[in-house]
């Protein structure tokens, strides 16, 4: 390679080293930074002695460790079942050849902006038990109960899966409408002057088109539900009890409430196995099905 090739070839490095520089600051330093603190007894102030891997001995015989785990597995089971399907019903709809079809993206999607602040203190003020606009609708159409949403174990994590699904179905929903979008139309067209019914096409064109991104978005919310956190840290901090804390939560408390960072550090990395094997189970299966996306 010649010297005007090396310059053209180096040219782009000025503009990709402050990105690169940042990288490696705040996302790969992180990352070996943390496995080296769950090896030792590391507080806020200081590094403590090393220990090696009793922290995650200790975690794996934590009761609290493995109901927080629990709790965090039964959202991802409830939440994102319902999410896939939520977001197919959604974008199905936005699709629709009407004049409602910008108001129907819309409303869909904005609340996928708000912060996690926002949609969390919107839900406490919702969920009111005497109050809340939830339990003032249900004595409207004439039941005369007011249940404790965010007292109740069974129905704080409803309010929480419903917050999170009407706080993040947006985004997914905007996959799924790209998707539906890119489908040819010459298929739905063939289909139908060979007289199939619109159920016919749905799920003999319309599904098989959509397994792709059905694959990305649940990895995506797996992923994401798995790393549950704020909406349940605002809205019942884990409780009613312990009801509710998923392990992120459990997390934070152990690094960030009793300093206790080398413990925190190790359950992080024991999440991370766990992600990491579902992503590459996740990953597999979609090969076999054909590309990702």
């Amino acid at each position: 390679m010649n010297k005007q090739s090396w310059k053209n070839e180096l040219r782009p490095l000025p503009f990709i080293l402050p990105f690169f520089i940042a990288y490696l600051a705040f996302t790969i330093y992180p990352i070996f930074k943390g496995m080296q603190m769950s090896f030792f007894n590391w507080t806020l102030i200081e590094q403590q002695e090393f220990i090696g891997l009793e922290h995650y001995r200790n975690v794996l015989v934590d009761p609290n460790f493995w109901e927080a785990f629990r709790n965090t597995t039964l959202f991802v089971v409830l939440s994102t079942p319902t999410m896939v399907i939520l977001a197919l019903g959604l974008a199905l709809l936005a699709n629709l050849n009407t004049r409602f079809r910008t108001l129907f993206r819309g409303a869909f999607f904005i609340p996928s902006i708000l912060s996690v602040s926002v949609i969390s203190y919107v839900a406490i003020f919702m969920l009111q038990p005497y109050t809340g606009v939830v339990n003032n609708l249900i004595q409207a159409i004439g039941l005369n109960i007011e249940p404790f949403w965010l007292a109740t174990p069974s129905l704080a994590w409803v309010s929480i899966i419903g917050v999170t699904l009407w706080w993040t179905v947006g985004f997914n929903m905007i996959l799924y409408l790209t998707s539906l979008q890119n489908i040819p139309d010459d298929l739905y067209e063939a289909a139908e002057v060979d007289g199939a019914t619109r159920s016919m096409m749905f799920w003999k064109i319309t599904m098989p088109q959509l397994m792709p991104i059905t694959r990305v978005i649940l990895l995506l919310q797996i992923l994401a539900s798995f790393k549950v956190f704020g909406q349940i840290l605002l809205i019942t901090d884990g409780g009613p009890g312990t009801s509710t804390r998923p392990i992120i939560l459990y997390i934070y408390e152990m690094g960030f409430q009793r300093y206790d960072l080398g413990y925190a550090a190790a359950m992080s990395y024991l999440l991370f196995v766990v992600l990491l094997i579902l992503s590459l189970i996740q990953l597999r299966m979609g090969g076999k099905g054909g590309r990702m996306i």
